[in-house]
């Protein structure tokens, strides 16, 4: 992993000064020239790509070799309490046994919407449920920088809409009324669902560790499906994401539709209070650092610093650059990065994740869906904390 780190910084320190010395006097690069360096940039990127797929490999290693239990650090406590419900042993048994199609103990309490029957979901086991959320974790990007909270209901977040202000006062002066006014923000409970299908055979095999794959399966489907909403939205029945207009606060708009300059890099980090800097992140897809890897600060650095080492993250300007692959392209209008304090984008999900397995839908085929839903919602609490850069309409 060094060796790759060290080969993707000389490849670096060679595609800039390859900018430096080609560059001709109106800052653009001859045809040849230009075919050249997307050439050195894509080699750039491949080794990125190589980067973090040996990334992922050693996370997963990683968890395969994590120890099954808690070491035993001492005596055995005899009269430990029996966990209940759907922490139970009991309870995780039968709903494996639910998966699998074979008989289950009434033990499983059927999922039950508000105010009406059952609809012949059930609430997977408490362990299941913080292995899927854990999963998501690592698969979204988002959750990794956001606040995130777990909650049996609508949670409502008190935000300042407007400060209190200080005043300097003469001896014997009253004080003047400056009160702060407050905004309310509800996290509401959006359904995000997915149906897994797995074959007969892979049910039956009694040496398959069926409840891993279905687990592994929603953790992807819901990992990405939440990536996507948080970053874009997901209209009126989901979150709202941090690229739209109920996101984030616009801090610079592009002179350009589709190009990026130095400076509205520089404006947009300034377009945020000190405050936020302290803890900020850029935020972006892949397309857009590609677009402005050459360009330089006002000392002639180039803005954009790959890392150096495994586990960091690329630098903007020294501060970290995280990407997503559902982050807008650079187009007419978009809204293309973010920068900010992500501690202010919240996301609220409900305890309590539900599965229902789908026998008759695909029998012909021999095949057997397992429908899973969450419930989950996203929202910038406070618009200033995260800046926006919008291209010309």
């Amino acid at each position: 992993m060094n060796e790759l780190f060290t080969k993707r910084a000389t490849a670096w320190e060679a595609a800039k000064r390859f900018l430096d010395t080609h560059t001709l006097e109106n800052g653009t690069l001859s045809a040849e020239d230009a075919a050249t360096y997307e050439r050195m940039e894509a080699e750039i990127q491949a080794i990125t790509d190589q980067i973090e797929r040996k990334q992922r490999l050693e996370q997963m290693e990683n968890s395969m070799k994590e120890p099954v239990s808690a070491p035993i650090v001492e005596k055995p406590d005899n009269s430990a309490t029996e966990k209940n419900g759907r922490a139970s042993d009991a309870y995780k048994k039968s709903f494996i046994n639910y998966i699998r199609g074979q008989h289950f103990a009434n033990d499983i309490t059927p999922l039950m919407k508000e105010g009406t029957a059952a609809d012949g979901g059930y609430l997977v086991p408490e362990e299941y449920e913080k292995q899927i959320v854990d999963d998501i974790a690592e698969l979204n990007v988002i959750r990794s920088i956001a606040h995130v909270i777990r909650t049996n209901g609508d949670h409502n977040i008190t935000v300042p809409k407007t400060h209190a202000a200080a005043q300097w006062l003469g001896e014997g002066d009253s004080y003047s009324l400056s009160a702060p006014t407050f905004d309310r923000i509800v996290l509401h409970a959006y359904k995000l669902g997915v149906i897994i299908p797995a074959t007969e055979e892979l049910l039956y095999d009694s040496f398959t560790n069926v409840d891993s794959y279905i687990s592994g399966e929603i953790a992807r489907a819901f990992g990405a499906g939440e990536e996507a909403a948080f970053c874009t939205g997901a209209g009126v029945s989901g979150p709202a994401g941090i690229f739209t207009a109920n996101g984030g606060a616009i801090g610079v708009t592009a002179a350009k539709s589709t190009e990026i300059s130095a400076d509205e890099v520089l404006s947009l980090v300034y377009a945020l209070r000190l405050a936020y800097r302290r803890q900020a992140k850029f935020l972006m897809n892949d397309a857009t650092v590609a677009a402005i890897r050459k360009l330089k600060d006002g000392n002639g650095v180039y803005m954009w610093q790959p890392a150096l080492a495994a586990g960091q993250p690329d630098k903007l300007l020294g501060y970290d650059l995280i990407t997503t692959a559902y982050a807008p392209d650079i187009e007419a209008g978009a809204l293309v990065a973010a920068f900010g304090d992500f501690n202010y984008f919240w996301i609220g999900d409900r305890v309590g994740l539900s599965v229902q397995r789908l026998v008759e839908r695909y029998a012909d085929s021999g095949v057997i869906g397992f429908k899973a839903f969450e419930r989950s919602d996203a929202k910038v609490v406070l618009p200033e904390a995260i800046k926006l850069l919008k291209m010309k309409p």
